[in-house]
């Protein structure tokens, strides 16, 4: 085993490289700098001077050839300084993803708990019921959820649930009076002002899970091992949930290790659309005013994410199939 994680970690700090220059190359050839993406909203009076703009690359190293500045970079990340936000007052990276963190975590944990929750009992359900009426219903309900972009599910919840209900925010993680609310009033206000987000969030991994669930489950049951525990006279109940389902364990583990990265890059275009502070709006600033820093520590963390995840999945598999073996 430890042979195996120590390749795997070589392996993955080759792909954290390779990743991280060719996203640095990507973003450094974007028309714009963090100095200049804002100048053509500005007052031409107060637009900076061609020497002005110089005098600043040289400051904050925009002058020099993109390959230069990456392997810069790339040091100061060995030394845990993920660089300072140009365009938000010289913050440091790090602080801004810390401030964003809980928001986005707030939407996809509670998003992950539900879908877990919700897609395992269902899956199991049209297992049990499958060919019937109720459980094509179902599976085609699901199917038509899973088919609908989470973005234009938002938009249509917002003129049912806002414009023409009044029941729920429009946008926004809290009211404009948030400060002045007791405990329970903020609570309450938080709660409202993220059902939306969560539904969007949710209701596209509860339809694909339930349907891989489901899937899995109509490929084990025909084993021979289900059919002799059948025969035996195991209850059905323990001959699903024991015997059937624990041996879908293994495709299942994969889904659940791809998840670590989803936990706090967020959903971009559904935080900008509930306007929600989170780690994907964050990305979605950062490219749009050019911040170099930003993009590249935000890209470096779902790069290790991801394959911490797929680290995770594999380990797993040890864990939920004796068979497999890393020695």
């Amino acid at each position: 085993m430890f042979h195996y994680l120590a390749r795997r970690v070589l392996l993955g700090l080759l792909t954290l490289l390779l990743i991280t220059f060719v996203v640095y190359a990507l973003i450094r050839h974007m028309p714009g700098t963090p100095l200049t993406t804002d100048q053509s909203m500005m007052d031409p009076s107060k637009m900076l001077k061609p020497e002005e703009i110089a005098r600043m690359n040289r400051l904050y190293g925009l002058d020099k050839p993109w390959y230069e500045a990456y392997f810069l970079w790339l040091g100061n990340v060995l030394r845990l300084d993920f660089g300072r936000s140009i365009p938000q007052n010289n913050k440091p990276v790090a602080q801004l993803i810390v401030e964003r963190m809980p928001a986005t975590l707030m939407l996809s944990v509670t998003s992950l708990v539900l879908t877990y929750l919700l897609s395992i009992p269902i899956g199991l359900w049209a297992t049990v019921r499958n060919g019937t009426l109720r459980e094509r219903a179902a599976s085609t309900s699901l199917y038509m959820l899973y088919s609908l972009p989470s973005f234009v599910a938002a938009l249509y919840l917002q003129l049912l649930f806002y414009s023409q209900l009044g029941w729920l925010p429009l946008f926004g993680m809290t009211s404009d009076h948030y400060e002045a609310l007791s405990p329970g009033g903020k609570a309450w206000d938080l709660l409202r002002h993220s059902i939306l987000p969560i539904v969007c969030f949710t209701y596209g991994s509860l339809a694909y899970y339930s349907r891989f669930i489901r899937a899995n489950m109509q490929e084990v049951i025909r084993q021979d091992y289900v059919r002799t525990a059948r025969a035996k006279g195991v209850p059905p109940i323990r001959v699903i949930c024991h015997h059937a389902f624990r041996n879908t364990l293994i495709p299942l583990v994969t889904l659940i290790g791809l998840t670590l990265p989803h936990l706090l890059s967020g959903a971009v275009i559904l935080e900008q659309i509930f306007t929600w502070p989170g780690m994907g709006r964050l990305y979605f600033e950062a490219i749009g005013q050019r911040d170099y820093d930003t993009i590249m520590g935000l890209t470096l963390m779902f790069s290790v994410l991801t394959l911490l995840g797929q680290l995770l999945a594999d380990v797993l598999y040890a864990v939920v199939d004796p068979r497999v073996t890393y020695s």
